[in-house]
């Protein structure tokens, strides 16, 4: 059974949607009320039928009390999104209103209008001058407007207008889902890694989000003093033991650990799995054991594990911890994924989130560690890669977070596929637990030990690889990769994976490649990545990306996303037309970022 809840503090945000009339009394507005209304409830029900939350719960609209003829119902409708908790502000309207009296003037929700293309009245002519009055404000705003005219009677939404609508809601409803929001740091900085220094201007700038900090140590005093729930723990043991089969020891023999240092692990690994998820989502359970405060939890949605070295030469390793928070199962059925960062890399962790509420499905966690050519495959194999690896693979593997979902055992059509939980059925959970084995950690790496996910991602199936950087005197910077992961001929894929660690998960990605830029070949995607890790998301989702993050000022350094899919506020041309990544950067810089002072 799916576990449907909001595991954190806070309403979800909904939709707020404004019909917008022309306030001419007298036979004007009159004969226009019905078709305005209309519009604003066809665009609730296509919202209400076709998205829901990342936690399975279904999106919600707020329509206004009346149509929006000027600037008192303007207010009257924005007291009402503020009582009901709107996130996102979407205005309709099929003809002529006044621009500046009727447009929505909150500066911290993510604004569009769809203005009709019908000739009997010129709600396109609407469109552009309220979209020019928010350009002229500073309050970017998106424009939708359909390619083909439709008479006026015509109540269907054109498919060209749904795809903008939808595009426009899933992005904003990610926006306003991460306000207020925490990402909690477990332990400090990660083997010099610079995601994992944590940018607090970043998050509350950008992200409207507040850091929250707990030293490592706090895992082991909450086991010392068992706080954590112990029958939930005896029933994830169960579990564990009776679904999570280890895999071979590849350690030295003289550094190998003896059995029962292995089941001592595999006990601390999993009240490490309890305890990092109620550091993050609290546990009202925990009120009963007389631990108040610590059921309380830190209101994250992400958080990261530093991990290594300070707790990995002592400690076994998060690997199995992260994994399994980042996998939409466990001992408790499905349920939404957490999105969760191995080495503590919050830059990697956010670019999670981002794909994590744009899909509703769970992230790949991966270095992006080797480029493969052709010819080096040739030498190393004898063999030749064909299909769509035939120009070159990138080896993403990561000892830790990667999802189990990956495996590629969940199927739709015949076809692996990473689904949204509530769809994922006890077989698929059943083959995705079957094809990973739990390797015993490299002690070279782990000294004190733990379990690796050990698998091969099956399938073909179309995905995006995201990484957000940070640049000195410039600031984020978001980077796109669209392609999909590859099945590779069975010896070259073990003679490539021999050459690395065999017990880590191993994902073969190619990148679409365009002829151009950082994507004239393979190399160039490699060489251009702006870090040493991507955070990978079933589907092709670049656009919506790029429509998410030019709502937080955030510009795209590095994409291949055709150009007719980019969805950006109605300002961004105003900085350029035929250089759009230019524009994109200029735009970003103008308005500067969503919460931070300009």
């Amino acid at each position: 059974m799916s576990n449907i809840q909001n595991k954190l503090a806070g309403t979800l945000p909904k939709v707020g949607i404004r019909p917008i009339i022309d306030g001419r009394r007298k036979g004007i507005r009159e004969s226009l009320e019905e078709q305005t209304m209309r519009m604003a409830k066809s665009t609730a029900n296509l919202i209400t039928k076709k998205l829901r939350h990342s936690n399975g719960l279904p999106v919600e609209c707020v329509i206004a009390d009346s149509t929006i003829g000027g600037v008192a119902e303007a207010a009257r409708c924005a007291d009402k999104f503020v009582q009901e908790g709107a996130g996102v502000s979407l205005s309709v309207t099929p003809c002529w209103c006044y621009g500046m009296e009727t447009i929505d003037m909150d500066p911290l929700i993510p604004k569009a209008i769809w203005g009709f293309n019908g000739t009997e009245r010129p709600g396109a002519v609407y469109l552009s001058a309220a979209l020019a009055g928010h350009d002229q404000m500073g309050l970017p705003a998106f424009g939708i407007y359909g390619k083909d005219v439709q008479d006026q009677n015509d109540n269907s939404i054109p498919e060209d207008v749904e795809q903008k609508l939808l595009q426009f809601t899933k992005a904003g409803l990610a926006i306003a889902i991460m306000r207020r929001k925490s990402y909690l740091s477990i332990g400090s900085v990660s083997m010099g890694i610079a995601g994992s220094q944590i940018s607090p201007d970043f998050f509350c700038d950008y992200l409207g989000m507040r850091n929250e900090y707990v030293d490592m140590t706090e895992i082991i005093r909450r086991i010392e003093e068992e706080i954590y729930d112990k029958e939930e723990y005896e029933k994830a043991l169960v579990w564990v033991k009776e679904n999570c089969k280890e895999g071979e020891d590849r350690n030295r023999e003289d550094l190998k650990h003896s059995r029962s240092q292995k089941d001592a692990e595999w006990e601390m690994v999993v009240k490490m799995t309890l305890i990092a998820r109620d550091l993050m989502v609290g546990n009202p359970k925990l009120i009963e054991l007389g631990f108040t405060e610590e059921a309380e939890g830190h209101n994250a949605l992400v958080a990261g594990f530093q991990g290594q070295r300070q707790w990995t030469d002592h400690f076994p390793n998060g690997d199995f911890m992260e994994t399994i928070l980042n996998t939409s199962f466990d001992w408790n059925g499905t349920r939404e994924a957490f999105i969760f960062a191995t080495e503590n890399d919050s830059l990697n962790g956010l670019s999670m989130l981002f794909n994590h509420l744009l899909t509703n499905r769970a992230q790949i966690f991966s270095d992006i560690r080797t480029y493969w050519s052709p010819e080096a495959v040739k030498r190393v194999t004898g063999k030749e890669l064909t299909g769509l690896a035939k120009d070159g693979i990138l080896h993403l593997i990561n000892s830790g977070a990667t999802s189990l979902d990956a495996t590629g055992q969940q199927k739709e059509d015949g076809k692996s596929t990473m689904k949204p939980f509530w769809e994922i059925t006890e077989e698929e959970v059943k083959r995705c637990l079957k094809n990973t084995k739990w390797s015993p950690a490299n002690l070279e790496y782990f000294r004190g030990g733990g379990y690796s996910s050990t698998f091969y991602t099956q399938g073909v199936m179309p995905v995006t690889m995201v990484r957000i950087n940070l640049i000195k005197g410039l600031g984020p910077v978001l980077q796109i990769a669209e392609g999909y992961t590859v099945n590779l001929h069975p010896e070259i894929h073990h003679i490539l994976d021999k050459r690395t660690d065999p017990t880590w998960p191993t994902t073969w990605f190619a990148p679409i490649l365009t002829g151009k830029g950082s994507f004239r070949d393979v190399y160039s995607v490699m060489n251009n990545w702006g870090a040493n890790h991507g955070a990978i998301s079933y589907g092709h989702i670049g656009k919506d990306l790029i429509s998410l993050t030019s709502m937080l000022r955030i510009p795209v350094a590095m994409h291949n996303v055709p150009e007719e899919k980019i969805f950006r506020p109605k300002a961004w041309a105003s900085f350029g037309t035929s250089d759009l990544e230019g524009a994109d950067f200029r735009a970003c810089a103008n308005f500067g970022p969503l919460y931070g002072k300009k």
